[in-house]
């Protein structure tokens, strides 16, 4: 299990790096293919400059032609990729005959995807505002995958149309400036992932915490009054919080507001 363990720590790094290329181009309609480049003298990059995490570190995170600081994020990516999986990984510890059942391996390959989609939209949305439209559809789908194993698909997609409504509602009367049509979308598949209650709860979670951190910004002077927050990442950290500690969020919930 150790061994498996390392070697799903090794594969979550190089997804990473792959997860950085989608995080980059997708937003910007670029091809996801061809070899990477720097970002400001935009010279091809050996491949000894690509090694995920190692690379940056050697190369104190600047490009090695142009000596430009490079992005924080894409240690960051590839890090967390790496924990999430291998956590997710060693969740899925049930096995047969000395080796995991194909059950498990479906569900723990569909939550891979699943967190791999979460993580490319928690950065697009940061970096550029933007949740790209092929990261939902790999969301939902996965969403879907994982209803088909437990058989509430019918339940769920009046679930996604509730869970959406509150984000619409808020789209239609900001014409798009408080809410973008990306979290419109988003609000849907987190509905059909979690349930009319996980994903209301969800919701109010991702207002707390953007009403905090907007706070935060104001505050130390980082963001004006109206400048823009991208809110896609507080819904994942609800879709998380609600996914990961479901049991704990309801019985908080439940204590403070009876229901």
């Amino acid at each position: 299990m150790i061994f498996y363990a390392i070697f799903v720590f090794i594969f979550g790094l190089a997804i990473g790096s792959f997860l950085n290329v989608l995080i980059d181009r997708l937003p910007q309609g670029k091809s996801i293919m061809g070899r990477s480049h720097c970002d400001f003298c935009h010279k091809k990059l050996a491949w000894y400059d690509l090694v995920p995490v190692f690379s940056f570190i050697v190369l104190r995170g600047r490009c090695r032609n142009c000596k430009k600081k490079l992005s924080f994020f894409y240690p960051v990516v590839e890090l967390l990729t790496a924990v999430i999986f291998t956590i997710i990984f060693l969740s899925f510890h049930p096995t047969i005959g000395g080796s995991l059942d194909a059950f498990y391996l479906l569900g723990m390959t569909i939550k891979l995807t699943l967190a791999a989609s979460l993580i490319v939209i928690f950065f697009a949305d940061i970096k550029y505002q933007i949740i790209p439209d092929s990261m939902q559809i790999l969301f939902f789908l996965s969403a879907l995958v994982l209803n088909l194993m437990s058989s509430q698909i019918g339940i769920n997609i009046v679930a996604a149309i509730i869970v959406m409504l509150p984000i619409l509602m808020l789209f239609l009367l900001t014409k798009g400036k408080g809410m973008g049509f990306g979290d419109v979308k988003y609000a849907f598949s987190m509905g059909f992932l979690l349930g009319i209650k996980g994903g209301l709860i969800a919701i109010y979670i991702a207002f707390i915490l953007g009403a905090l951190v907007g706070v935060f910004l104001l505050a130390t002077k980082k963001k004006k009054l109206k400048s823009k927050i991208a809110f896609g990442p507080f819904l994942i950290l609800g879709t998380v919080a609600v996914l990961k500690w479901s049991t704990v969020v309801f019985d908080w919930f439940r204590a403070i507001y009876g229901v």
